[in-house]
């Protein structure tokens, strides 16, 4: 993208009246836009195929390879958006953090985050740190044209929860202790990756990037409080940051229906909403202004097409009933084990029923 094309006005470029784009802004729609969470990836034998030996992280820093797997999903399906192909912990390591992503269990860190002098890890980050994500999204802007492309980023607390765990928890009894125990470098901590997420996302939406999303992924393990106090500073200081921009910001996490109310609050234009609460309920948690995304089960998908349609048919309804603009998706993302033709004949079946 050039110079003048990264600066220009939202509305001037080529995928503002998108279905996505509007569905985001809560204006009327053609059809109801879809796309999935995780919608490049196992479930695709395309996917399999070019990720042969290639390690995650690897995968992220190729361009050529980063924007085939991207569009992979948008060929095959029809989606209404592509979601930049990348993963939460990549600007983590492009900063020189030592961390790994391995097969089975996933983001792996060398040296955790448990004191102050822990901290020195994070320094911000550079546009040079990640030239490969410039790269990458000039080469699928180019080639998506009017379909609008999604760049994303991990919040602050499933970064932070990452660093001080070492690793994956089902439990983070070391975040919370932190978090709990000693407040002030918490908040040192949860700041440091603000800023270095917001700069992430500054380099995806200047390179092309029309909408972007934050993933919380841990955020549901918090109660509300804990998140309004500790958590949601961090995470609104991201949205403040690239407010400026005039592109969507989505906002989701998971098993946060008790905090959907605060995540709207921390600055997002979209919350997205798992399968556990009706989007019609969401919508009253979430409180005016807001557009809605989500929210169908992805177990769902491994039932007979009927059944896959009566639920559809449901989530259609609540986000009807909602009164929002709504972005259909599922409650997280696809399963490895998914069958890509029912994603197919899920995307067309949405587009039917939703056709104005």
């Amino acid at each position: 993208m050039t110079e003048s094309q990264s600066t220009s006005r939202p509305e001037t470029l080529p995928t503002y009246d998108s279905a996505l784009l509007r569905a985001c802004r809560g204006e009327e729609v053609p059809h109801t836009p879809v796309w999935f969470m995780r919608q490049a990836g196992r479930s695709l034998p395309e996917f399999r195929k070019v990720r042969e030996g290639i390690a995650m992280l690897d995968s992220c820093m190729m361009p050529e390879l980063v924007k085939e797997i991207t569009l992979q999903p948008v060929r095959r399906h029809g989606v209404d958006a592509a979601i930049y192909y990348s993963d939460i912990v990549v600007p983590l390591k492009a900063i020189g953090v030592d961390l790994d992503i391995k097969p089975g269990v996933g983001p792996v860190i060398a040296r955790p985050v448990r004191t102050r002098e822990d901290l020195q890890q994070l320094r911000p980050l550079e546009p040079g740190d990640v030239p490969y994500v410039t790269e990458a999204i000039g080469l699928l802007v180019a080639e998506l044209g009017a379909t609008p492309l999604i760049g994303f980023a991990g919040a602050p607390y499933t970064l932070a929860s990452y660093l001080v765990e070492g690793g994956p928890s089902r439990t983070y009894e070391n975040t919370k202790a932190m978090m709990y125990g000693a407040p002030e470098l918490w908040a040192e901590l949860v700041d440091r990756l603000a800023v270095i997420t917001a700069s992430f996302l500054k380099v995806q939406i200047e390179a092309g990037a029309s909408a972007v999303q934050l993933f919380d992924s841990w955020a549901g393990g918090l109660a509300p409080e804990d998140y309004r106090r500790s958590v949601m500073p961090a995470s609104a200081k991201v949205f403040a940051e690239v407010a400026s921009y005039g592109v969507p910001r989505i906002h989701f996490g998971v098993g946060t229906g008790e905090l959907l109310g605060l995540l709207g609050e921390a600055g997002a234009d979209v919350v997205g909403v798992d399968w556990r609460v009706p989007l019609a309920e969401a919508a009253r948690r979430v409180g005016p202004g807001k557009a809605l995304q989500g929210n169908l089960d992805p177990t769902v998908l491994f039932a007979p097409e009927a059944a896959v349609r009566e639920k559809t048919d449901e989530v259609l309804a609540s986000a009807a009933a909602s009164g929002r603009g709504h972005v259909f998706n599922l409650g997280h993302g696809v399963h490895p084990t998914t069958d890509p033709d029912a994603l197919t004949k899920l995307v067309a079946y949405v587009h039917e029923r939703t056709e104005r």
